[in-house]
């Protein structure tokens, strides 16, 4: 139901809507430019999905699977994600407003040139991502392991990263991705050795 629904989407060009899918699995499904409304995905798994340009809007994503699935240029309000796993998935040039990302596994991600707005990640995993030119917008992370992930030209600045892990996140020569960023005591120290400063 949930591929014929995604497939049939694309080829009308009209939105999925106002439907809830459980335990469906979507494999290789073209759903660019697809618009779901009021959607509801419980368990769902999606392999090698294309959803380039689609838009997410008062969706919900529950203990859902779209690892390696390609969100490119994606539009997302009022959606939540709980549970996911979306390891390798792109995300690039996204606009996120109103999103929650709550106990999701994102690792090597690549969110590059996205634009968040109200949104909340907490309790995630985006060890290895990819946050490069990335612009954050009233936009809180805590509890989130960010091992090495990059942060390439994307402004820290208001952003309270004090209970995340940030061991190795890889930031430009001249560190101005974090002018102030608030860490707490232990990871200013990392951050200090980062910069070639010596702690005697």
């Amino acid at each position: 139901m949930l591929l014929n629904d995604i497939v049939q989407a694309a080829l009308e060009e009209c939105p999925v809507e106002n439907q809830k899918y459980t335990d469906e699995v979507a494999e290789e499904a073209k759903g660019q430019r697809v618009e779901f409304d009021t959607v509801t995905f419980v368990r769902c798994r999606f392999t090698d999905c294309d959803f380039t340009g689609a838009s997410f809007c008062n969706v919900l994503f529950d203990n859902c699977d779209f690892s390696n699935c390609t969100f490119g240029d994606s539009y997302w309000k009022n959606t939540k994600a709980k549970g996911c796993k979306g390891d390798g998935s792109r995300f690039t040039n996204s606009s996120f407003k109103w999103v929650t990302f709550q106990e999701c596994q994102f690792r090597y991600a690549n969110f590059s040139t996205a634009y968040w707005e109200f949104c909340e990640i907490t309790c995630c995993c985006l060890r290895e991502s990819f946050l490069s030119e990335v612009k954050f917008k009233k936009t809180t992370c805590s509890k989130t392991d960010l091992t090495q992930t990059d942060f390439f030209r994307t402004p820290l600045k208001g952003m309270d990263l004090s209970d995340c892990t940030i061991d190795n996140i890889m930031v430009s020569d001249q560190y101005t991705e974090l002018s102030g960023v608030k860490v707490n005591l232990f990871q200013a120290a990392e951050l200090a050795k980062l910069m070639g400063v010596k702690i005697v």
